[in-house]
């Protein structure tokens, strides 16, 4: 099994024999549950019809979404990219640390969380997908996830305190020199119209990073956050032109 990042997570993606360890858990499950009676208990809740006329969970950004997927950008809800296609989009994955900029026949790019603070020094280097990604960002909407929020911003310091430069298309500077666990559900208010819809969108999803901001800078704010709790809503993110991001990982279009 791989070793966990600083979020201290193993993603399945990253887990030897996958595979046979679900069959094992599914082999546990069928000997000591009645699987027909949850079944039957489960039939009982759903409603077919009702379920057919959900939509994505998230509108799609563009007709065509670059999204970038590799390991340090491997943090990103299958069932948000499922939704997209569902609703007609195409999407084109490519790797930055492959030096891969996102493909310019794209409308949107989307850098989704995971461990850039494990690649900093390298990310530092690409000069193809930063050149790229600056280009893209001149005429069409960059939108940046957690890891992909902080890969937007001016530098992201390392555990070490090496402070590395990054994209620059948002001024938020970055880091993880003194930890501290962001966690749990939030809710989200769009503070303007962008590729995740217009302005007052209300966007449910979560918030897990160690990560802190060393300088907001003086970009304006993406969205209104609260928690489940109730707390007073605040600031989160930011936004400077076509791009966006923040710690906000979206999961599902609020009703």
């Amino acid at each position: 099994m791989a070793a966990p990042g600083t979020l201290g997570l193993v993603q399945a993606g990253e887990t030897n024999d996958l595979d046979t360890r679900l069959n094992q858990i599914a082999d546990f499950v069928a000997t000591h549950t009645r699987i027909d009676a949850i079944r039957a208990l489960a039939a009982r809740g759903w409603d077919a019809a009702s379920d057919m006329r959900c939509g994505p969970a998230v509108r799609p950004p563009g007709q065509r979404v670059a999204v970038a997927r590799d390991a340090a950008f491997s943090f990103f809800y299958p069932h948000v990219t499922q939704g997209w296609r569902a609703a007609g989009a195409e999407i084109r994955f490519f790797s930055p640390l492959a030096d891969e900029a996102p493909d310019d026949s794209c409308d949107a790019c989307w850098l989704p969380g995971g461990y850039p603070e494990l690649h900093a020094g390298r990310l530092a280097e690409l000069r193809r997908f930063f050149g790229g990604l600056r280009r893209f960002a001149e005429t069409r909407p960059v939108h940046g996830e957690c890891g992909g929020y902080m890969v937007l911003g001016t530098s992201l310091t390392d555990a070490d305190g090496v402070a590395w430069p990054m994209a620059g298309l948002l001024s938020v500077s970055t880091s993880f020199t003194q930890r501290k666990l962001h966690l749990g559900y939030r809710e989200a208010w769009l503070l303007a119209d962008g590729c995740l819809g217009p302005a007052g969108t209300r966007l449910r999803g979560h918030e897990f990073h160690y990560a802190r901001i060393d300088a907001p800078g003086e970009d304006a704010a993406f969205a209104q956050v609260s928690d489940v709790y109730g707390t007073v809503p605040e600031a989160m993110g930011h936004r400077r032109g076509l791009v966006s991001g923040s710690f906000f990982h979206v999961i599902a279009a609020a009703s």
